[in-house]
């Protein structure tokens, strides 16, 4: 067992409102749940239940650990399985982190010419949550559990990650906006077309290149109102669409709201986007970046 199981009957109280009605459901006793969950707590440092004769109450800090849980709980039984499989298929195996910010489209649209190169390996996506605590663990455990991310970056992103990179490509950075936008209807934008629009950029320090981009931006175009929103995750895209906004975007993430429309700009503005990997990758996936090179060279 990968997690504190502690944990399950935690969530079983929670959901029940009673330690009666858990231990009823889990077929053990009232006492052996309320030890339990005074280990947890114990073990936390943290109150995580009220406790009163009309039943259970989650803290705020309950409420905290009960949404993480769910994922812990999810994410190792899927973790157990992945590593059953891959015990099963050997060492050749290639594990593709995918989440809606880092599609596995490219592997798609390179399938047939890599399996040239390689066809005695194979390929497991493995869904994941995309948060920002869980993709920060994934990128610095690259090799563990996932072996390639396909996403943008930057030299001072990898040192931060603790990973590596293979750039295939600059993308040139889009603007996204509602398919109701008044701009949706155009072919392609200038950046005075953006005068006195919110401008949806992901906060300075996440990436170098959109950082010198707001920094031009907001010297040449102050008239453009830049926004900054904290994570790239599927709340910004609903904002956009819902919202009168134009957001920063790539053609990778064109896919990602289907009431959204990416439109080019006509600057110059561009980001570098790769796979991600561990700076020790495993020959297999070593044999498997050097496939991709040698598809990309040609």
């Amino acid at each position: 067992m990968l997690y504190n199981p502690q944990l399950e009957t935690f969530l079983r109280a929670a959901d029940a409102g009673s330690f009666n009605k858990a231990a009823e459901e889990l077929y053990i006793t009232p006492t052996a749940v309320i030890k339990q969950i005074t280990s947890l707590e114990n073990g936390l440092n943290l109150q995580l239940f009220i406790r009163s004769p009309r039943g259970l109450k989650l803290t705020e800090a309950g409420k905290s650990i009960y949404r993480d849980a769910q994922y812990i709980i999810q994410y190792c039984k899927d973790a157990m399985v992945r590593a059953g499989n891959a015990a099963e298929e050997g060492e050749k195996v290639i594990r593709i982190g995918t989440s809606p910010m880092t599609p596995g489209q490219f592997l798609l649209d390179l399938w047939p010419r890599l399996h040239a190169h390689c066809p005695d390996i194979k390929f497991q996506l493995v869904p994941y949550d995309n948060t920002p605590e869980n993709a920060r663990e994934i990128l610095r455990s690259l090799g563990q559990h996932i072996d390639i991310v396909a996403g943008p970056f930057d030299r001072e992103a990898l040192e931060r990650w603790h990973c590596s990179a293979l750039e295939l490509s600059r993308e040139p950075i889009r603007c996204a906006v509602s398919v109701y936008h008044p701009l949706a209807s155009r072919d392609c934008l200038d950046p005075t077309d953006l005068h006195e629009e919110n401008f949806l950029m992901i906060r300075r320090g996440w990436n170098s290149y959109l950082d010198r981009m707001r920094d031009e931006l907001m010297q040449d175009h102050p008239q453009i109102r830049i926004v900054d929103f904290d994570f790239l995750s599927i709340n910004v895209f609903n904002q956009c669409e819902n919202s009168a906004d134009v957001m920063m975007t790539i053609d990778n993430w064109r896919n990602i709201h289907p009431l959204l429309r990416t439109v080019p700009v006509n600057w110059e503005y561009t980001i570098p986007f790769g796979l991600l990997h561990s700076p020790t990758p495993s020959a297999t996936v070593k044999r498997f970046l050097d496939a991709v090179k040698t598809v990309y060279a040609v």
